[in-house]
């Protein structure tokens, strides 16, 4: 009953935010029902001193979620499976390089750029902490969120060449960056096997080219057998039963769920594999379906991005770090993709000032704030939880709401 309760509430407050936001304040989705919910929150704190019902409810639905499980371990899967499914994939394979290069290179690049920042940075406001934290913060605030960042860019009209390049980093960085973190967060926590370069090269493989061919193999049986059957609701249940199997499969082998679910939904969604498998009301019964339960599932991790201010510990030397990380995390990002940009911009024709629309374009999501709950006390939890909010919200609304802006900037450039 705790389980259905708690589902209900949250679809329940998701549907009357999310009707407050389209009927009066108009924001994009993710923006609005996030400061939706971190007003009404605050508004809480408020009533609590007279009366406490509503912020005893609050608390009473974090204490019954594990957020980085639910988000990391299940609703990840069903987001990056909907994203890659209408992702243009000819035009994605066009930017593969680059795209490799962002979600690998520039992920790495960024979570010691910023690692090192912070260990410079903390002593300044009376914080000391050790170099591995200090890392373990740059791997989990390194990688954008596809979930946060799709529909704005979108709206905003980018160019197609930049939009599939932050779609695609963003759709294949997070197998990455959660590799890094792990590696970094074994390290740290002094468990696990030494370190070593040959233990991280086989944890790479074992996490990302395992997730890939998990992702690759279940796409293929399910084109297969949407292509032998012409019933549209037998297909939709298809894929969704793909989505389900892969993220138990994904965590029963250990390899990385999220690019399983990339690679099954780009193979799915691919023009041919279309062409070929589905009949016109199928792919219209199928895109629907998943748009559908893309705008829920959105709608509800949102709001529980939201709501996680009730966890935070906000004490000024935390707050103070938290806001100065934000031109800094923004920087190490803009300094981590100069080079592959540089590389290949002449040879794929990028379009000018790509990697300023980059750096201002690729979002920091709910991904960091559910690996910031995985951290240890010892590993300076409360600090780097406090810090990763703070980026994580000025990114969504401040540099969400603004990607529009820029884009009108910048498009004299492009014409």
């Amino acid at each position: 009953m705790d389980i259905f309760l708690i589902t209900t509430i949250l679809v329940l407050v998701s549907a009357l935010f999310g009707y407050v936001n389209t009927r009066f304040i108009r924001l994009p989705n993710t923006i609005g029902l996030t400061v939706i919910t971190i007003v009404f929150t605050l508004a809480v704190f408020a009533i609590s001193a007279v009366d406490s019902t509503l912020l005893d409810a609050e608390r009473y639905i974090l204490e019954h979620i594990d957020f980085k499980s639910l988000l990391l371990d299940t609703m990840l899967g069903f987001l990056l499976f909907a994203g890659a499914l209408h992702t243009d994939l000819e035009k994605l394979r066009a930017q593969r390089w680059p795209v490799l290069a962002f979600a690998t290179f520039g992920v790495l690049v960024s979570t010691f750029l910023v690692g090192g920042a912070t260990y410079v940075l903390l002593p300044l406001l009376g914080l000391q902490v050790d170099f591995i934290y200090c890392l373990l913060f740059g791997s989990l605030i390194s990688p954008t969120d596809p979930i946060a960042v799709l529909g704005i860019l979108k709206k905003a009209g980018a160019p197609k060449k930049l939009e599939i390049k932050i779609v695609g980093e963003s759709l294949f960085n997070d197998g990455v960056g959660v590799v890094i973190f792990l590696t970094i967060f074994g390290l740290a926590s002094g468990s696990g096997e030494p370190f070593s370069l040959a233990h991280v090269a086989e944890l790479f493989i074992h996490e990302v080219a395992g997730g890939l061919l998990l992702g690759l193999a279940l796409g293929w049986v399910t084109y297969r057998m949407m292509r032998s059957i012409d019933d549209y609701s037998i297909e939709v249940i298809i894929t969704l039963a793909t989505v389900m199997t892969g993220i138990v499969l994904s965590q029963y082998l250990h390899v990385s769920g999220p690019l399983a679910m990339v690679a099954a939904g780009l193979m799915i969604g691919g023009p041919r594999t279309r062409s070929a498998a589905m009949s016109e009301i199928t792919e219209t019964y199928v895109d629907r379906f998943w748009e559908l339960l893309d705008v829920l599932l959105n709608t509800i991790l949102f709001v529980l991005v939201g709501m996680e201010i009730l966890v935070l510990d906000l004490e000024s030397p935390y707050v103070i770090a938290g806001v100065v990380m934000i031109p800094i995390t923004l920087l190490c990002r803009h300094i981590s993709l100069f080079l592959p940009v540089k590389i290949f911009e002449k040879r794929l024709d990028f379009v000018p000032h790509t990697h300023l629309m980059m750096t201002w374009g690729g979002l920091r999501g709910a991904i960091s704030i559910a690996l910031a709950l995985g951290l240890t006390q010892d590993m300076h939890r409360d600090l780097f939880l406090v810090v990763t909010y703070i980026v994580v919200i000025f990114s969504i609304i401040v540099q969400g709401l603004s990607v529009e802006t820029l884009v009108g900037r910048l498009r004299k450039w492009w014409n």
